[in-house]
């Protein structure tokens, strides 16, 4: 059962409510956002491009942008080389697309996840100065490729570095020391001398701040770099950075673009996942456009995703589209698949002890090992990780609870290794397979987590009572969109809801409706997505056969509950109603 806890941050609501014309509940949802000055809550309600830093603040910016004036006016040949996920797909696209509006003789080279990996390599590097490129230009990675960089130099290119992950660091006498490699240029907020104050940038948003001070030098027209925001934040969601200050600006703007998108390509992937532009929000780019492109990368490669967005040709665009669309299709049914493999070995291996999760799944693709990892995490509420057989070893992937810093966790048991790399929240890694064992029983031998970390949490932002929800106060909410990391969607808690009735509806049997009634008589319409059969069974567990019969036929019955619940206004026939959508129950 989860542990439900309130958010419970002190602020003047009334006085905000009052300054910026919005409910108290609504200024208490933004307090739990850590918005706390007046300035960063108009920029959070009614932020703009205006709004957004300085972009030569960015660290080696200006001076990345003059050596890419110089290459384009000499002709000589850039190569963009990105990642192969969201986030890398979109940042060389804006790129490629801005360099090639410029004139630059420019192409793109991403590569393969399983033969090359991720980010900058030797392959790549001489593939380039093989085919006369005189300049790389990297996105969404190179900021650890040191010695991939030395190689670049040494054989004569100029090698210029937009990033967004961790700066590579090491401990000399207690004194961190940043890792800095060869390049001509690195713009990349984490640098400790950066002066550029939002940091947390996906590479899409660090690559479009480099077109838009070549656009800005070049005197060209700001609207064209604009165009671009609906690939930023299209990345942003992807990612899965953070929804605060810069990046809540660009998504919304972006958001506001890809409603009218002009992209071909961009076009056929909406219509083939049965939407429409002006339908895009957050959701879709995170769980329905955003896997298909993904998928690419997983399973082929994700040069067919950026194809998609580069091509200008309806006919070509629509099949690359529908080949992206029955990819994601072969990765959900190899993630299910591989998701009840996992629960079964939970079941079958002795694991209930364990507080990390270390599963062995030889037969699973290793690029959906994270995937699975994720759910396996979300089900189990432990850090997990998923372990493939790979022509080398064994290569895992790992997804954490917040807890627990994984990374900080595996540098205890290095030893055991390959190469291992990650952050708090996920991590990568390979090892000899007679490892595998021994880094089960190390990682769990040295876990500090206490039997309550291992209880999955409910951040309620208000216990606000059904009574108090109004259709006004529900749109009022769609102020505080786009949502996502560090900008849930805000939830609330009410008790003692009486159930008139509840039925079961849908093609698959898979939603539950439900009547229920306030402590103020107030009659409510309720749904469910969860799990239906758990559900039902804690119903029938807390109240009775006899309750439950009589709920499921709008009889008097004695089932109360309490809720963590989301309201939403239900469109329905052209008819608008609320609904609460219940979250968790008990």
């Amino acid at each position: 059962m989860e542990k439900w806890l309130v958010t419970n941050k002190k602020a003047d609501f009334k006085g905000i409510g009052s300054r910026f014309h919005i409910d108290q509940v609504t200024a208490r949802i933004i307090r739990n956002r850590d918005v706390v000055e007046d300035e960063d809550i108009r920029c959070f309600l009614h932020g703009t491009l205006s709004d957004l830093p300085d972009a030569h603040l960015l660290m080696d910016a200006d001076r990345l942008v003059e050596i890419l004036v110089q290459k384009v006016k000499k002709g000589q040949k850039i190569r963009v080389i990105g990642d192969y996920d969201i986030d890398g797909v979109m940042s060389s696209y804006v790129l490629w697309k801005a360099l090639t509006r410029i004139g630059a003789v420019v192409d793109v080279a991403i590569p393969h996840r399983i033969e090359d990996g991720y980010g900058l390599n030797l392959n790549l590097i001489e593939k380039a100065w093989e085919e006369g490129v005189d300049t790389i230009l990297t996105c969404d990675n190179g900021i650890a490729a040191i010695n991939e960089i030395a190689y670049a130099k040494k054989m004569g290119m100029t090698v210029l570095v937009t990033d967004h992950h961790a700066i590579p660091f090491c401990e000399e006498s207690g004194i961190h020391r940043e890792k800095h490699s060869l390049a001509d240029a690195v713009v990349n907020p984490h640098q400790q001398e950066c002066r550029y104050p939002y940091k947390e940038l996906c590479g899409a948003t660090v690559a479009w701040l480099i077109v838009s001070l070549l656009y800005e030098k070049l005197e060209m027209k700001r609207e064209e770099t604009e165009e671009l925001l609906e690939f930023v934040a299209f990345a942003t969601v992807g990612d899965v950075v953070a929804l605060t200050g810069v990046n809540r600006i660009l998504v919304k703007e972006g958001l506001k673009r890809i409603h009218h998108t002009e992209n071909v390509g961009m076009k056929a992937l909406i219509a083939q996942c049965g939407l429409l532009p002006e339908q895009i929000n957050c959701y879709h780019f995170g769980f329905v456009l955003g896997p298909c492109i993904n998928a690419a990368g997983r399973l082929e490669t994700a040069k067919l995703a950026l194809s998609l967005f580069q091509t200008r040709n309806e006919t070509e665009a629509i099949q690359m589209a529908n080949r992206l669309v029955v990819l994601n299709e072969e990765r959900k049914q190899m993630t299910f698949k591989g998701v009840e493999e996992a629960k079964h070995l939970f079941e079958e291996g002795d694991y209930e002890k364990d507080p990390v999760l270390v599963l062995y799944l030889p037969d699973v693709h290793e690029s959906i090992a994270g995937i699975i990892a994720g759910r396996i995490r979300e089900y189990y509420y432990r850090p997990t990780f998923i372990l493939t057989k790979s022509e080398d070893g064994v290569k895992g992937s790992g997804r954490s609870t917040e807890e627990y810093s994984m990374y900080e966790q595996m540098c205890k048991c290095s030893a055991l290794f390959t190469r291992f790399g990650g952050h708090p929240m996920a991590a990568g890694l390979f090892l000899p397979e007679e490892n595998v064992e021994e880094f089960r029983r190390q990682i769990n031998e040295n876990c500090p987590l206490s039997v309550e970390q291992l209880q999955p949490k409910v951040h309620i932002d208000v216990p606000m009572p059904v009574d108090y929800v109004t259709d006004a106060l529900v749109r009022e909410f769609e102020l505080l969109a786009p949502f996502g990391k560090d900008n849930p969607k805000p939830v609330f808690a009410d008790r003692n809801l009486r159930v008139s009735r509840m039925w079961v509806i849908g093609k698959k049997q898979n939603v539950l409706r439900l009547s229920l009634v306030s402590e103020h008589g107030r009659p409510v319409s309720g749904i469910y997505f969860g799990d239906i059969d758990a559900f039902l069974e804690y119903i029938r567990c807390q109240f009775g056969e006899d309750a439950l019969a009589k709920a499921m036929h709008g009889r008097e019955n004695t089932i109360r509950l309490s809720m963590v619940y989301s309201p939403k206004i239900n469109n329905y026939h052209n008819s608008e109603s609320l609904q609460f959508e219940i979250q968790y129950y008990r």
